[in-house]
């Protein structure tokens, strides 16, 4: 399945190349152009914020399990000993609002050290998944085993009326 990648509108600007079928659980979220109209308007001059709020899009939905695990405190731990301190993430529909960063920042690395996190956190559940079908799968094996040997049993069993006594 091919899933057409629309040209980037004159409001994004992509952050790096994205595959053309991106849409799937099944691949890592990534992200994928930041939003320029969320940047703050005196970016550029002398009046500009050192740090500020940058939004990017999600090349898909994330899922449940992947919101939560952003919103954990695991990412903020990774990102500070990664060198970034203070910075903070939030999920806002297919958006991540990066908080307390910069173009220069992300430019100069932190857009790499998003882009591995949330792929860790994608293979991550993507394994959990796994291993939880895995389990279920052994179990229902293990339920099945243990209808066809009760099954076994009671085919075993006959009733026949015991000979009379003479």
């Amino acid at each position: 399945m091919t899933v057409e990648t629309p040209a980037p509108s004159r409001n994004s600007i992509p952050a790096h190349a994205t595959p053309a079928d991106r849409s799937s659980p099944n691949t890592d979220l990534g992200l994928s152009v930041i939003l320029p109209g969320s940047l703050p308007p005196t970016l550029g001059t002398p009046a500009a914020p050192d740090r500020y709020q940058v939004d990017a899009v999600f090349t898909r939905r994330p899922l449940p399990e992947e919101v939560e695990a952003i919103d954990s405190s695991a990412p903020r731990d990774a990102l500070s000993a990664a060198g970034y301190p203070g910075l903070t993430l939030r999920v806002s529909d297919r958006r991540l609002e990066i908080g307390n960063s910069n173009l220069e920042e992300l430019e100069g690395g932190l857009s790499t050290v998003l882009a591995d996190l949330l792929a860790q956190i994608s293979r991550r559940i993507r394994q959990d998944q796994a291993q939880a079908f895995d389990r279920a799968a052994a179990a229902a094996d293990v339920e099945h085993t243990r209808s066809e040997d009760v099954i076994r049993q009671a085919g075993r069993i006959t009733f026949h009326a015991s000979s009379p006594s003479d």
